[in-house]
């Protein structure tokens, strides 16, 4: 997927059974409170990735740092998944979720290495045309990341479990901040 100064990002498919336990100590670590997981018993996560794994509008993936599990990645078809009447969809739109691992040594810039690396996976896709997020209005850090890579809010949007900021990024917006940052612009 991704080589970098941090190393190399890829993606495989998510395993609910195999991947539970490690998904379990991600989702309901102290840093993860927007995932909403942190009462989860490992049996609800592995409940929760089953779900997904056998929606056919939404797929979950975990993100290898140098081969080591290191983000979580979820795709979803916002006509059918998480948005359904909350927003009028467009052909080739595509809803997105990522989880950085937990650790006691972060990486400058890995963060971000991690959602520039989502985003590529998601518009290799020549079908998508637009990424849809709908983070927590509160979480200014995955605003600030968002930004980062092309994502313009769009407006405010009340979920069943949190009011969010519902933000687009067309593929034109991601290619040209990817392209900024690439040559050392600061964005």
């Amino acid at each position: 997927m991704s080589t970098a100064i941090l190393g190399s990002l890829s993606l495989r498919p998510l395993d609910p059974l195999t991947d539970a336990e490690l998904l379990h100590s991600w989702v309901t670590h102290p840093k993860a409170a927007y995932w909403m997981m942190q009462g989860a018993k490992l049996q609800d996560v592995e409940r929760e990735y089953m779900r997904i794994a056998a929606h056919e509008h939404h797929d979950a993936f975990i993100g290898l740092h140098d081969g080591e599990p290191a983000f979580l990645m979820e795709r979803y078809d916002p006509r059918y998944v998480e948005l359904v009447g909350l927003y009028e969809p467009e052909p080739g739109d595509v809803g997105m979720h990522f989880l950085v691992a937990p650790t006691d040594t972060p990486v400058h810039g890995f963060t971000r290495a991690v959602i520039t690396a989502v985003m590529e996976s998601l518009f290799a896709d020549p079908r998508t045309r637009r990424v849809v997020v709908e983070p927590d209005v509160t979480n200014t850090a995955v605003h600030a990341l968002n930004e980062a890579v092309g994502f313009v809010p769009v407006r405010e949007i009340q979920k069943p479990e949190k009011r969010a900021l519902l933000s687009f990024c067309t593929r034109a917006h991601f290619l040209e901040r990817h392209s900024l940052a690439s040559r050392g612009v600061a964005i």
